[in-house]
């Protein structure tokens, strides 16, 4: 997701990564020296339950790594129920997992991994090559045609050995394939094709250290512990994710003792949590930029075409004050959709509020007395963060209407391209910065409504140069005028809080880096266990 064998600058493997530990980690990879992580600690039966207060309706799409949608919620879920090739783990942001090996060739076109001996499916069978071959094959979610059309075949010469041959040496192969989408977490191929894919949402089987139990949709996931899990057994016994959209009902619950684990709880709800006896907040400051898109830009008729009406709208956004408000100032003002701690990561000019130049950067655009910029979209769950924005830009007189959406339903209408006027945004998934700029900027990306030609032909150099410094120059030209044309209005990279009661040892927050949510869930305790 940095150089692999050879001189700084010059690596002799096609193989990337982003941080120091994975230079090291896919160093060895590169000579097939990679080991897998240790064997399954033996541990006492897993015991009790713990329950959680998700923000958020559950969608069953997210029990599904083929329909993964490019952003971080379906992971949540995915870390429980399945498990991947290789994934972000505690330490390792490339690891080993239904893998126990995996390497490269010298000239970048062939990836080799070796399925971990013994591993299981929920149902007792046992994972295999073509498993793995399958998923691939099954995966439709974001990115899919890129990684597709960039992979020439998957061989699996014996049920452990698989083998993806490229096309051309591409250095984002395994952030793509391990951490971006979700082509690399397994299902089962004969239940899934017995079942079929809607079959298959409704009773997913996987090979992650939890399994499906039941779903009632508005309501509740529950999912019991896997005990043949081949990582460790599961502390707990059962998991019980309850559906409670309302903050103020969920800070509640988590008071009452009805829930051990909260995510998202903001404001002055926050400071309710804090001071709360026995409840202990959980921030992170997550890889989740924010920020406000605007769709109709390369609509010549729309307002938003005007350079400087996008300007203005950035500089009429008081990201402190709203950083202060809502999240306690755990947020962290930013003026880029990429977050600080990925790879190629370009550092733009700190984000500046100023209202009375918005006004008269409006004023010079043709609007002296504002305008109506029609209806600003966002997901139900930040709402507040939209109302902010919205107070915002209508103080700068730019009068919006907020259209909150449930989350499943946002997603949807965004990666299909069916909202207008100004979609406020955010992701909070793995990757890198290539990997973030192909979703979100470059022609045929999941949620890019329009690009430019200039930042589209840079992508495309930079995907197939293998010289890290020179890659980094691309993509930091491909940052800066993304930033000089206000292709977006970023907002802030989120500071994530949450809650844990006292029934909790190890809440799961902040060990996999890059990570909002709980995990890995076979390292979550009760407190005492």
């Amino acid at each position: 997701m940095g150089a692999a064998v050879g001189k700084c600058g010059e690596p002799r493997s096609g193989i990337r990564e982003t941080h120091l530990t994975r230079r090291d980690l896919l160093a060895v990879t590169a000579l097939g020296l990679v080991a897998g992580a240790p064997g399954a600690v033996i541990a006492a039966g897993p015991d009790g339950k713990l329950t959680w207060g998700i923000h958020v309706s559950l969608a069953p799409t997210w029990f599904d790594p083929a329909e993964t949608p490019g952003i971080i919620t379906p992971f949540m879920v995915l870390y429980a129920l399945h498990d991947a090739m290789v994934k972000p783990m505690p330490g390792q942001p490339l690891a080993p997992s239904l893998a126990e090996s995996f390497s490269a060739s010298e000239d970048g076109l062939t990836y080799d991994f070796v399925v971990r001996k013994g591993v299981k499916f929920h149902n007792g069978d046992p994972v295999t090559a073509e498993d793995v071959k399958y998923s691939f094959e099954r995966y439709r979610g974001t990115s899919h045609d890129l990684i597709k059309d960039r992979v020439a075949s998957v061989e699996t010469p014996d049920p452990r050995h698989v083998r993806f041959q490229l096309k051309a040496p591409w250095p984002d192969f395994l952030t793509f394939y391990a951490t971006a989408t979700g082509a690399g977490w397994i299902v089962p191929k004969k239940y899934a094709e017995k079942l079929g894919d809607d079959g298959f949402k409704k009773a997913p089987i996987g090979a992650g250290p939890y399994k499906f139990v039941s779903f009632t949709p508005g309501v509740e996931l529950v999912l019991e512990a896997f005990d043949q899990y081949w990582r460790k057994t599961p502390s707990v016994k059962r998991l019980v994710f309850k559906v409670i959209p309302e903050e103020t009902t969920r800070l509640a619950a988590l008071q009452r003792g009805e829930v051990d684990i909260v995510y998202s709880i903001r404001g002055e709800l926050a400071e309710e949590l804090r001071r709360t006896p026995g409840l202990t907040l959980k921030p992170v400051l997550s890889p989740a930029p924010f920020w406000v898109y605007f769709a109709d830009q390369w609509d010549p008729k729309s307002p938003w075409h005007d350079e400087r009406v996008r300007r203005a709208a950035s500089l009429a956004i008081d990201r402190e004050a709203m950083n202060d408000a809502i999240t306690l100032g755990y947020s962290k003002a930013t003026g880029s959709i990429i977050p600080y701690s990925f790879e190629y990561f370009w550092q733009p000019p700190a984000p500046v509020y100023d209202p009375a130049g918005a006004k008269q950067l409006l004023a010079e655009a043709g609007h002296p007395n504002g305008f109506d910029a029609g209806e600003f979209y966002c997901d139900s769950s930040y709402a507040n963060v939209g109302e902010a924005v919205l107070d915002n830009l209508q103080a700068a007189g730019i009068r919006v209407r907020l259209r909150p959406l449930e989350r499943a339903a946002f997603i949807e209408a965004y990666s299909h391209k069916k909202l207008k006027n100004l979609i406020l945004g955010g992701s909070g998934a793995f990757g890198n910065a290539a990997t973030r700029l192909e979703t979100y900027v470059v022609k045929g990306g999941a949620y890019v409504y329009g690009s430019y030609p200039d930042i589209d032909a840079l992508y495309q150099q930079q995907a197939v140069e293998l010289n890290r410094k020179k890659r980094g120059e691309i993509l930091d030209k491909m940052q800066q005028i993304l930033a000089e044309r206000t292709v977006y209005a970023p907002i802030w990279q989120l500071g994530f809080i949450n809650g844990a009661g006292p029934r909790v040892g190890e809440s799961g927050f902040g060990l996999i880096q890059d990570f909002a949510y709980t995990g890995p869930f076979e390292d979550i305790t009760l407190k005492g266990s």
